[in-house]
C-alpha cells in the first residue's frame, strides 16, 4: 500500500502502525506525542499553518510575517573555519534584493548555491544589520525556466518530536484522515448549536483544520477565528468541563465525616490571634464551616493574594474539624513552607492543649516511629510534606486534608492524602490553597469541579512594596544601597535565578554571590539558603534570618512561597527578565509584610526582549495579585500559571484560554445541560477530547 492509496474505513482504535510507513521505530516517536491508535492523529490538531500557495514580492515582505519568494541567487559568501557562515544574497524579477543567511550547514549545501540559479524559498523575514534577510530559511532549487509547483492547500505545522520531521507527521496525518468515516466519528454537539454560530460539522471541521484549501482565510487561521477551529476548540473546552463536572458529580455519591461543634475551639482561637480577620477572611471561612457542616465531601479551592491570610482560614477549618473529633492533615510542597505552617500553627494551637506532629521525609529513626503512632493514635493534627501520604502512615481519622500551593503537586500525591481518611464510607474533606492568584477566565476552566473561595482583602497594615527595574551594570550600586540599609537596621533579601532549571547550577549562583557579598560588605552578618543544603541547614539558616541574627539572606526562589519575616523590607532578584509575572510577585511578596516602607530591585541584564520589558514593567505599576495573574496568563498561557504537569490544561490540542475566553459562558451552560440528559455524548466527549487525562480532575 503506497501513501496515496485509499484506507478502508477505521473505526479510529485502530493501532497506529496500520498506516503506512508507521513502523516501530515511528510507533516509538508518535508515543512521545501521546499518539499510539489512528484516532489520535485525528485529533493531533496544527499548531500554525504555512502559506505557500501563492508567491510574495521581496517589496512586500513584513518582518515577521512567514512567506515564499521566488528568487534567483546574485551571489554566495561561505567559510568553514572557526565560526563557519553562509551568506546568499538573492533577487527577484523586479531587481529587489535579499539575504539568506545560515549558520547550520554542510559544506555541499554550501556549494550547492550558484550564481543565476532559481529558488523557490519560504522563511520569516526580518530586518538584518543590512535589509531584509532570512535565517534558515527552507527552499528548494528550480529548473531555470517555467511555472514553479505551489501548494494547492496551506501546510500545517503540527506538535512534533526529536527524530520526527513536520513532513513525516503530516503524512501520516493524512492517510489518518483518508480512512476517517462519518459512521466511526459521531458528532456529539446539538445540531442547534452548531446551526446558531454557522459551525461545520465535526468531519468537514476536521478536514478542513488539517488541510486548509486555498483561499481559506490566513488572518482567521492563524488567530484561531475560523468557525472550524472555533467549532473544535468549543467541543475541546466542553468536554474539559464535561469531565470536571462529572468527577464533581461522583463526590457528590460519597459521604464525608459531619464536623460540626459548639465552636468554642474556633472563638478560643479567634481570640488568642491578636488581630482581627478581614471581611474577605470572615466570609471564606464561614463558607468552609458550611461545607464542613454539610455531610459531603469539600472540594474548596481558596486563593488570595500573597499575605492576604489564608492560614488563619485553614486554622479555623481544622478547629472546626478537630472539634468534631476528626483529624486534620496539613501539606506543603517544600520543607521550608511545611515548617513555616507548622511554627504558625504551634503558636495558635499549642495554647489549646492541642500539639501539632510535625511529620517529613528527614524525620528518622525513632522520632519517625513516634509520629507514626501518634497520628495512628488520633492526635488531631498532622502537618508536614509528602511524607503524610507516604506507605506506613496510618490516620485514625482523617477528616480534613488541607493542601497548600497546590499545583505543585502531582495528582496521584493529593490523591494517595485523601486515601488515607477512607473509612466507613466515608472520604474526608479536602481544602486546597494557592498563592497564585488565578484569573476567572481560568478558574471557569480549571476548576470547574471546585468551590471556589478568594480572599481579595489584605489585611491592614500591609504597606504596598516599591518596585524599580536596574540594569546589572549598576550592581555595585545596589550592593552599597543594599549595605547601607542592612546597616541602618533593616533586613534583606537576595535572590538568585538562572534560566536553567537545575537545582545544582542555581545552587552555585547562590554560593558565589554569597561570597562576593560577604566579601563587599564584611560589616554585614550574611546568609545563605538553597535547594541542594541539608534540611537542618536551611532551616538554621532562615531562623537566623527571622531572628534578626541575619542583615541579608542570599537565597534562590527557594524562598519563593511561604516564609514570613516581617521586619525584612527590602529585596534584589537578580536575572528578572528570566522570570514569569506569578514567580516574581511571588517572591516579591516576602517583603512588605510588616508596617516598615518596603521596595523590590529588579536586576536585570540589558538587552532587554520587549516581552521581558512588558513584564517588568507590570510588575512596577502595580501590586494587584490578580492583575498581574491576568497579564501573566495572557503573556505566558495557563501552564506556567497553574503548573502544566499536574493539570493537564497546557495539554490543550486546539483551545486556549485566554484568546477563547468568550465561549465559556455558552460552554458551562451545555455542559450543565449534557450532564444530566445525555450520558452517551458525554462519555464520547470525555474520552475523545480527554481520555485518560480525566485523572487529573479534582484531584
Amino acid at each position: 500500500m503506497t501513501d496515496k492509496d485509499p484506507l478502508p474505513a477505521l473505526a479510529g482504535d485502530e493501532p497506529v502502525s496500520v498506516l503506512p510507513g508507521v513502523g516501530p521505530k515511528a510507533e516509538q516517536l508518535l508515543a512521545r506525542l501521546g499518539i499510539a491508535q489512528v484516532r489520535d492523529l485525528w485529533f493531533h490538531l496544527p499548531l500554525r499553518y504555512e502559506d505557500r500557495t501563492r508567491l510574495a514580492a521581496i517589496a512586500g515582505l513584513v518582518p515577521g510575517q512567514p512567506a515564499q519568494i521566488l528568487v534567483r541567487v546574485v551571489a554566495v559568501e561561505h567559510g568553514f573555519r572557526f565560526r563557519p557562515f553562509l551568506r546568499v544574497t538573492v533577487a527577484d524579477d523586479a531587481g529587489h534584493q535579499l539575504l539568506l543567511r545560515f549558520f547550520h550547514f554542510n559544506r555541499n549545501q554550501a556549494l550547492g548555491f550558484k550564481p543565476g540559479q532559481r529558488l523557490l524559498c519560504f522563511g520569516e523575514p526580518r530586518l538584518g544589520p543590512n535589509g531584509l534577510e532570512m535565517v534558515h530559511a527552507n527552499y528548494r532549487t528550480l529548473p531555470d525556466e517555467g511555472e514553479p509547483s505551489l501548494d494547492q492547500r496551506q501546510r500545517p505545522v503540527y506538535p512534533t518530536t526529536q527524530g520526527l520531521d513536520n513532513r513525516r507527521l503530516a503524512g501520516w496525518v493524512a492517510a489518518a484522515l483518508r480512512g476517517l468515516d462519518s459512521d466511526r466519528l459521531p458528532e456529539a454537539l446539538p445540531a442547534h448549536w452548531l446551526a446558531q454560530r454557522g459551525w461545520p460539522a465535526l468531519i468537514p471541521a476536521l478536514h478542513l483544520v488539517h488541510t486548509p484549501p486555498a483561499g481559506t482565510s490566513v488572518a482567521e487561521l492563524a488567530e484561531g477565528q475560523h468557525p472550524a477551529q472555533q467549532r473544535l476548540v468549543f467541543e475541546e473546552l466542553l468536554a474539559h468541563q464535561l469531565s470536571l463536572k462529572r468527577h464533581r458529580a461522583s463526590l457528590h455519591h460519597l459521604r464525608a465525616p459531619v464536623l460540626r461543634g459548639s465552636g468554642e475551639l474556633s472563638g478560643r482561637l479567634l481570640a488568642g490571634l491578636g488581630f482581627e480577620l478581614t471581611c474577605a477572611q470572615r466570609r471564606v471561612a464561614a463558607e468552609i464551616a458550611d461545607d464542613l457542616a454539610a455531610g459531603r465531601p469539600m472540594l474548596r479551592l481558596v486563593q488570595g493574594d500573597v499575605g492576604s491570610g489564608k492560614t488563619v482560614v485553614a486554622a479555623l477549618a481544622a478547629a472546626q474539624a478537630i472539634e468534631a473529633g476528626c483529624q486534620v492533615a496539613v501539606m506543603a510542597p517544600t520543607e521550608l513552607l511545611a515548617r513555616q505552617h507548622e511554627r504558625n500553627f504551634a503558636a495558635w494551637f499549642t495554647p489549646l492543649g492541642l500539639t501539632p506532629v510535625w511529620l517529613t521525609g528527614r524525620i528518622k529513626g525513632r522520632a519517625r516511629e513516634r509520629a507514626l503512632a501518634d497520628i495512628a493514635g488520633g492526635a488531631p493534627l498532622a502537618l508536614g510534606t509528602h511524607a503524610l501520604m507516604q506507605e506506613g502512615v496510618e490516620f485514625a481519622r482523617l477528616g480534613l486534608a488541607i493542601v497548600d500551593e497546590q499545583h505543585r503537586f502531582g495528582v496521584h500525591q493529593r490523591l494517595a492524602l485523601r486515601d488515607k481518611g477512607i473509612a466507613d464510607g466515608e472520604v474526608p474533606h479536602q481544602l486546597v490553597m494557592t498563592a497564585t492568584p488565578i484569573p476567572r477566565t481560568l478558574a471557569m476552566a480549571a476548576y470547574a469541579d471546585l468551590d471556589l473561595s478568594v480572599i481579595d482583602e489584605l489585611p491592614p497594615g500591609r504597606t504596598p512594596v516599591t518596585t524599580v527595574a536596574i540594569a546589572g551594570t549598576r550592581l555595585d550600586e545596589v550592593v552599597a544601597r543594599i549595605g547601607a540599609a542592612c546597616s541602618a537596621g533593616r533586613q534583606a533579601y537576595w535572590v538568585c535565578t538562572l534560566i536553567e532549571e537545575s537545582e545544582t547550577l542555581q545552587a552555585q549562583a547562590a554560593e558565589q554571590r554569597y561570597e562576593q557579598l560577604a566579601a563587599a560588605l564584611p560589616h554585614l552578618r550574611v546568609g545563605l539558603v538553597h535547594g541542594r543544603m541539608k534540611g537542618a541547614d536551611k532551616e538554621a539558616a532562615m531562623a537566623a534570618f527571622q531572628s534578626g541574627d541575619t542583615d541579608l539572606l542570599v537565597a534562590t526562589t527557594v524562598i519563593e512561597v511561604g516564609v514570613d519575616v516581617p521586619r525584612a523590607s527590602l529585596m534584589v532578584i537578580e536575572n528578572a527578565e528570566r522570570l514569569g509575572l506569578a514567580q516574581l510577585h511571588q517572591l516579591r511578596g516576602r517583603v512588605g509584610r510588616g508596617r516598615t516602607e518596603s521596595a523590590c530591585v529588579l536586576l536585570y541584564q540589558a538587552p532587554l526582549s520587549a516581552l521581558a520589558r512588558q513584564r517588568l514593567d507590570i510588575l512596577r505599576q502595580s501590586n494587584d495579585g490578580f492583575r498581574i495573574a491576568q497579564e501573566d496568563l495572557e503573556l505566558r498561557g495557563p501552564g506556567e500559571l497553574l503548573g502544566t504537569r499536574q493539570t493537564g490544561l497546557a495539554g490543550f490540542r486546539i483551545a486556549n484560554l485566554v484568546r477563547d475566553a468568550q465561549l465559556l459562558p455558552a460552554v458551562a451552560e451545555l455542559a450543565e445541560s449534557l450532564v444530566g440528559s445525555d450520558g452517551d455524548n458525554v462519555d464520547i466527549l470525555i474520552r475523545r477530547w480527554v481520555g485518560q487525562a480525566e485523572r487529573y480532575a479534582g484531584a
